[in-house]
């Protein structure tokens, strides 16, 4: 089961696709995070929801808002897959100790060795607005990303 609404999001230290560490932290009190753990790289279902998010990067990646994506893939994988894909925001390797950041959110699927298809909305006090898991499987509907940003913006306009 993903961590509960309003609870506190885990802080985690991973590497991007250019070897470079990305705090939560460091987010607190500057952005909101829109926190999005896959499967797989290499992967159809995995890309065409990376591919959407590129898309519609102007939607998760502001002044105030940060898109980060979570795989047990290695660095060196997120290097080549982003490469090939153009994709221009962070994917980050929770390759070793293998899923911990994964297991911190309550989505890391034991039995295979992945994360499921969790998505999280950290507000920029570190606390968390939405949650969703999805299995391996099943296609997550972005248009509820959306809607949950919305609150987001809101929220901040209203202080």
């Amino acid at each position: 089961m993903p961590i509960d609404v309003g609870a506190r999001a885990p802080d985690f230290v991973l590497k991007d696709q250019n070897n470079q560490e990305v705090r939560l932290s460091d987010f607190h009190g500057r952005k909101a995070v829109l926190l999005v753990f896959y499967p797989l790289a290499f992967t159809s279902r995995c890309q065409g929801e990376l591919t959407e998010i590129q898309e519609n990067l102007a939607e998760y990646t502001s002044d105030h808002l940060q898109v980060l994506t979570v795989s047990v893939d290695s660095v060196y994988s997120h290097k080549i897959w982003a490469g090939q894909e153009g994709y221009d925001f962070p994917l980050l390797a929770d390759f070793w100790p293998h899923g911990a950041v994964a297991t911190a959110y309550g989505v890391f699927d034991d039995e295979r060795g992945i994360a499921n298809r969790g998505t999280f909305l950290i507000d920029e006090t570190g606390t968390i607005r939405f949650t969703e898991m999805t299995g391996p499987g099943e296609t997550r509907d972005q248009t509820t990303w959306r809607t949950a940003l919305a609150t987001i913006g809101r929220r901040s306009a209203t202080g």
